[in-house]
């Protein structure tokens, strides 16, 4: 592979991608969790030009009946299921992909963890998402995803680390894990709830709320200050002890490649998050500030 790009890339280096002809596969991850049917009205309205897309909830989790290695909201598919989906979007081993969305790069974080996970290292970010690419003039369509012929997608060992509610649970109070929640501030305090029945957060955790990762033109800060920020919320604890988690292990992955931008230690991914956590029988609340 000529090109590799691990984390982000500029709308200006995927348009030279594109010009060079490189294997290549831009996914559009769009999405709203409040109305998932909206994912495919925006596809279909505007997405960039080749895209796929991967659909947080048909794609990117088990569907009911499939087996899942999370539990939660989202729940991941196994590797196996994930492997065989990209294949059948064209995706093989030899290829770039760039991941983004027009929500702040809140869900496609979701496929970039995912082929991290299944062993695929060429896979980035599209920094600013879909505003970017419109921003430095790049080619939109609309319609249906063109067809690709289909791909072999060969598993790798896993590059990013998955953690279970059990072994989240038999961590907790250990300086070996440091918890990071990255829901907003009122949802971490317990202050409010939209998605599930308890409100709260895993007792010890600390507070990252995604956002905060990016600069106010929607791009991520610069590692220095990504460093900055990161080290005080750790405050002395082990950056390489960071177990990254959220509602349902989706807009908890910025934080996670903001701590590898940082130059830290990749985190865990507790991908049951919030919504299997706090389903589970005896499974600890804590609400307020962080203790």
């Amino acid at each position: 592979m000529t090109h590799r790009y691990t984390h982000l890339i500029t709308a200006e280096q995927l348009a030279q991608l594109q010009a060079e002809g490189a294997p290549l596969m831009v996914f559009d991850c769009s999405f709203n969790l409040f109305e998932p049917e909206e994912a495919d009205r925006l596809f279909a309205q505007s997405h960039i030009a080749g895209s796929q897309q991967a659909h947080l909830e048909r794609n990117l989790s088990a569907q009911p009946g499939q087996s899942a290695v999370s539990g939660g909201r989202h729940p991941l598919p196994t590797r196996e299921a994930f492997a065989s989906w990209l294949g059948r979007c064209g995706f093989a081993n030899d290829m770039q992909a760039v991941v983004y969305d027009r929500n702040g790069m809140n869900f496609c974080g979701r496929l970039w963890w995912m082929l991290k996970w299944a062993g695929h290292d060429a896979v980035a970010v599209l920094d600013g998402g879909l505003q970017a690419w419109q921003a430095a003039g790049g080619a939109l369509e609309s319609g249906p995803a063109r067809p690709q012929p289909a791909a072999r997608f060969e598993l790798k060992p896993p590059l990013r680390r998955l953690l279970t509610q059990a072994e989240v649970a038999a961590r907790l109070g250990s300086p070996a894990q440091t918890l990071i929640d990255a829901r907003a501030a009122a949802r971490y305090l317990g202050e409010t709830e939209p998605l599930e029945a308890v409100a709260g957060h895993i007792p010890g955790a600390l507070n990252r709320p995604f956002g905060e990762n990016l600069t106010p033109e929607g791009r991520f800060k610069p590692a220095a200050a990504l460093r900055e920020e990161f080290t005080r919320l750790l405050a002395g604890r082990d950056a390489a002890s960071a177990v990254c988690y959220c509602g349902s292990g989706v807009s908890t992955v910025p934080n996670i490649i903001a701590m590898e931008l940082a130059g830290l230690e990749p985190p865990a991914l507790y991908a049951g998050s919030w919504s299997e956590w706090s389903r589970t029988p005896g499974a600890g609340v804590e609400t307020g500030p962080a203790r």
